[in-house]
């Protein structure tokens, strides 16, 4: 089951204070303050539940008195018509987190649904050893919730943000390329920081051969080459560092790629791209 830090409690205070601002006008003028009722979400797409632990505690901060349930965890596989969460107590409260609740679990499981249609395809691979990685391109606030998804959906979390992970890319080596540098700089990091992993991001077969003669490059990003560029230099560096591939996946071409040997395929569309999928909240009142 995903659980959600301090950081995602305080994305949903905020995202509740837009929606509801002054007071949900709306009911409180046209709903009985008195009126009890019961809810569910309901899948209404085939794909994967991601977030359905945000939208509980959305209704729990609308309304601690809501009784809320959850009957289908983040990373499980929902088809039309099957319940994700159940929700008891006053309507008012039920029609005020309603929109804010669904618009997590429908944009994050999204996000799971695609990711797992990525997976699946590598895992349809015979052989192929390949991870589907997220990115940083992600929602501005969003950025731990959506990763959280991509986990939901069986891929693998890149780095979290520009502070975990050293990451050169082609601008970083606009400013300055040599080996003699990049090398200096690499036993800098590993003397102050240790422990946190080098990639270098290559777009020649030639720039590879470079950076294998450097310690301490964890993995290597090949950034837009053909297949057979991806096969050539897994075989230079097999055992010695790990290859990334980046740049023209999608759906169509994902398993070609994993099959050239490639450790991980990064899809910056699981975030950016991906489409919702659909919920709906029914709802019975008591009588």
């Amino acid at each position: 089951m995903t659980t959600f830090s301090f950081s995602a409690d305080e994305t949903i205070r905020a995202a509740l204070a837009e929606d509801i601002g002054a007071g949900d006008a709306t009911c409180a003028y046209f709903v009985d303050p008195t009126q009890s009722g019961h809810a569910r979400i309901i899948a209404k797409e085939t794909g994967v539940a991601a977030g359905v632990e945000v939208a509980a505690e959305v209704f729990r901060q609308v309304d601690p008195a809501l009784e809320v349930h959850i009957l289908q965890p983040s990373g499980s596989r929902v088809t039309p018509g099957v319940p994700v969460l159940s929700i008891s107590g006053p309507v008012r409260s039920l029609l005020t987190a309603e929109r804010v609740a669904l618009n997590f679990l429908q944009q994050l499981s999204g996000v799971a649904t695609l990711t797992r249609r990525f997976v699946d395809a590598v895992e349809a691979v015979p052989g192929a050893r390949a991870k589907i990685l997220d990115t940083r391109k992600t929602t501005p606030g969003l950025r731990a919730l959506e990763k959280a998804a991509v986990k939901a959906g069986g891929g693998t979390n890149h780095r979290f943000g520009l502070y975990d992970m050293v990451m050169v890319k082609d601008n970083h080596l606009a400013a300055r390329d040599d080996l003699d540098f990049l090398r200096s700089a690499i036993a800098r990091l590993a003397a102050e920081r240790p422990g946190v992993r080098v990639e270098l991001e290559a777009d020649t077969v030639e720039q590879v051969r470079g950076f294998l003669t450097l310690e301490g490059v964890a993995v290597i990003l090949l950034d837009n080459m053909t297949l057979d560029q991806m096969r050539e230099c897994v075989a230079l560096g097999a055992g010695r560092v790990q290859f990334e591939a980046s740049g023209g996946v999608n759906l169509q071409t994902v398993a070609a790629i994993a099959a050239t040997g490639v450790d991980f395929i990064s899809v910056g569309a699981l975030t950016h791209s991906a489409p919702a999928l659909d919920f709906s909240l029914d709802l019975q009142r008591e009588r």
